[in-house]
């Protein structure tokens, strides 16, 4: 199993690229499953979770052609014929993101059979936003051995309100939407930058869809949809690791290639804390030669502080002088990285979904293990700033949603290396069209 070996105290300069949205990636490939004919998906991340995707899509049936040299971020995927709608345990069980084929599913085909998801264990994602949702389009929903069965001749439009708001059920169910038969309204939906990119792709694959980057959807169902070029969006989450470990390393970092519009919340609570920014139309430029200051955050739905950036920031309260409180509202169990961060020097008490900061407390190199992507992420920033060496086991966790991380890192001065069997940089095997 790899694990990442960091020696902390090099300050980061230079630029890092941002690679494209794992978490808006993975609903565009979904999407392909809507249409006979070609989607290509450009600016598509190397990551574990889109290697997953493009197996399961491939053993569906659906033809799957990779970019390589130039092209490598690219990839075209055609579902012209799909002899297996099913995703199965064995394919998903690392992923959270299997049930977003679980709508397209229904309404391409008029049936599907998806597992329940794995992943992180930060804590329940309900599966029942999007049952409830597709019952009331019209799919007749079954569950038994760990799967979901969903069939319905023809998806009929529908009122839908979520009761809390959810991502990936958003995603399902507007995906699943678009070939209804009817209109169909969805309230109190997510309005995050992916969710709005995969509207923008579905717009472009011929569906009817008005509100797109607000709380309310209205779509208009149409007969099919066509094929599509799309770029994915650059991945914010990846981009504010790595403004937080520029804001703590004490270097000069240029963020390029993201966009700043998406990490509002971030930024501003950052410049609360101190840190030097300067923001233009695709960088971010983090000097981080200052004293920080203690903030409190609150995880909140977009545009509020996003749940997958506590982690990281708890990493930088620990270098704040002063006391701050992390409330992660998002998550029941997201805290597992607090433990570690301990056992590196961190001064962190745990109320329930309270996190209480102590700094500035000088962090030292341990043996530590990851408990999920960002929990993995908020330790390499950790060890980073720490003094000595680090080990960080588990960190296919990492793999899951970070491109070639240690290899950016390094590039700008990091000391941080790869031992163990090493993550494959090629593609498993899928079928080539």
């Amino acid at each position: 199993m790899d694990k990442l070996v960091i020696r902390g105290g090099n300050p980061l300069l230079g630029t890092i690229r941002v690679s494209g949205a794992k978490n808006a990636a993975l609903p565009a490939m979904a999407a392909a499953l809507l249409t006979e004919e070609p989607v290509i998906l450009e600016n598509i991340p190397q990551v574990r979770d889109i290697i997953t995707e493009r197996n399961l899509l491939a053993a569906m049936g659906a033809e799957v052609e990779l970019g390589y040299g130039r092209a490598q971020h690219r990839t075209t995927l055609c579902c012209r014929h799909l002899v297996n709608p099913e995703a199965s345990y064995e394919l998903v069980k690392t992923m959270r993101a299997s049930t977003l084929v679980l709508g397209p599913l229904v309404a391409r085909t008029g049936e599907a059979r998806v597992s329940l998801p794995g992943g992180c264990a930060i804590g329940a994602r309900p599966i029942d936003l999007h049952i409830k949702g597709l019952e009331k389009l019209g799919a007749e929903i079954t569950q038994e051995h760990g799967y979901i069965k969903a069939q319905a001749k023809r998806l009929k439009g529908a009122h839908i309100v979520f009761e809390k708001i959810t991502v990936t059920g958003t995603e399902d169910l507007l995906m699943a939407a678009t070939l209804a038969d009817g209109d169909t309204v969805m309230e109190n939906c997510a309005r995050e930058p992916e969710v709005t990119d995969l509207a923008n792709l579905l717009v472009k694959m011929g569906a009817r869809i008005d509100g797109i980057g607000t709380s309310t959807l209205k779509i208009h169902g149409v007969e099919k949809l066509h094929g599509a070029k799309h770029r994915i969006i650059p991945d914010r989450i990846e981009a504010g690791t790595f403004i937080i470990a520029g804001a703590l390393t004490g270097g000069d970092l240029m963020i390029q290639g993201c966009d700043p519009s998406h990490l509002g919340a971030l930024l501003s609570k950052l410049e609360e804390n101190g840190v030097k920014l300067r923001v233009n139309s695709d960088t971010v430029r983090v000097m981080g030669d200052s004293q920080l200051k203690p903030s409190d955050i609150t995880t909140e739905e977009y545009p509020g502080f996003p749940t997958d950036m506590q982690a990281q920031y708890m990493t930088l309260a620990t270098q704040c002088e002063g006391t701050s409180v992390v409330v992660e509202n998002i998550f029941e169990n997201r805290f597992m990285h607090a433990q570690e961060l301990v056992r590196m020097g961190a001064n962190i008490k745990i109320e329930g979904r309270r996190a209480i900061v102590r700094g500035r407390t000088p962090l030292s190199g341990a043996a530590v293990q990851a408990s999920d992507l960002r929990a993995s992420a908020s330790l390499v920033i950790a060890a980073l700033v720490a003094e000595g060496e680090t080990i960080i086991d588990r960190v296919y966790h990492i793999d899951r949603g970070y491109e070639h991380i240690e290899e950016k890192l390094r590039n700008v001065g990091a000391e941080i290396k790869r031992i163990g069997e090493l993550f494959p940089r090629k593609a498993s095997p899928v079928a080539v069209s």
